[in-house]
């Protein structure tokens, strides 16, 4: 037996409800994409506190299976229909019957992040090296495996500046990963922060998987109180308007950290985020920006 797998482009207004519309008639599954992901044009998801989380990718792919004899061409024209959306077109491609559960975790592999700092999902065999930080992590809804070059700048940075000790912050935690790694480079407590309660049921998960004690929030529950180390992963916009908060929970001489930023914005970020920080050279990675500094204390 095969499946018939269909690939659409389309926009965020439409991704969510068409994504809907296909299983109402007859898809196996759907599932929406980033449709520019691998490049520096992808697009990490973060709803900011009090506006609302975004749903979908600006340009989505949404990618439906519908089993060997499904009429394809009538279950998408009549899917656009009830969506009242015009015919879209789309790909097509048979897929043979497999295991696609060991398919699809064929895919992750370890990822190195660093000399001594890895990402190993939990079907593959952690590194046994000596001095190896491990982070057991499996590929989820919430944003944050490792693999995107800001998650990757973050965590290169918390294993250069952690020093052992230190209470940490991550403001839209998304997996947790870097409170996680925190904690196993020497955190003596680290707290998470995410919009969207999924993603810290993800993150407490994830910790509980890790072996560590990390504690995660929504943005309105966070207990008051200053860190000695923040990062954020999240965009540039979630950032104009987060840095008098940030600032605020960074205590006088801590650090912090800054991702999500294009290189086209790394200018903006930096003059918004000098009034309170001395700012660091900052760090890239494919069109992507890590700034860091250390918090004035008379700022």
């Amino acid at each position: 037996m095969h499946y018939q797998q269909i690939t659409l482009t389309v926009s965020a207004a439409e991704a969510e409800l068409l994504s809907d519309t296909l299983m109402n008639h007859g898809a196996l599954s759907t599932a929406i994409e980033d449709a520019h992901a691998g490049t520096a044009q992808e697009q990490p998801i973060f709803g900011e506190p009090g506006m609302p989380a975004e749903a979908v990718w600006q340009q989505s792919l949404i990618i439906a299976l519908f089993d060997a004899e499904a009429d394809v061409d009538a279950a998408v024209a009549a899917a656009a229909a009830e969506a009242a959306l015009p015919l879209p077109a789309y790909t097509q491609e048979n897929l043979p019957e497999q295991d696609w559960v060991r398919l699809t975790q064929s895919q992750f592999d370890p990822i190195r992040i660093s000399e001594r700092l890895y990402i190993t999902p939990s079907w593959h065999p952690q590194p046994e090296e000596g001095g190896i930080v491990n982070l057991q992590l499996d590929p989820g809804l919430a944003f944050g495996t490792g693999s995107h070059p800001t998650t990757r700048l973050c965590l290169q940075w918390l294993e250069r500046e952690l020093l052992g000790g230190e209470s940490v912050l991550d403001y839209g935690c998304g997996s947790g990963i870097l409170a996680i790694a925190a904690f196993k480079l020497g955190a003596a407590q680290a707290s998470g922060v995410d919009i969207d309660p999924q993603a810290l049921r993800a993150s407490h998960d994830n910790a509980a998987n890790n072996g560590v004690d990390a504690q995660f929030y929504l943005p309105d529950t966070l207990p008051e109180g200053q860190f000695d180390v923040v990062v954020a992963n999240i965009l540039a916009n979630p950032l104009r308007l987060l840095g008098d908060m940030l600032a605020s929970r960074t205590r006088p001489g801590g650090r912090i950290a800054l991702s999500g930023i294009l290189e086209e914005q790394l200018q903006e970020m930096s003059l918004l985020y000098a009034q309170w920080f001395d700012l660091n050279p900052p760090a890239t990675d494919n069109g992507w920006v890590c700034i860091s500094g250390v918090r004035k204390t008379d700022g």
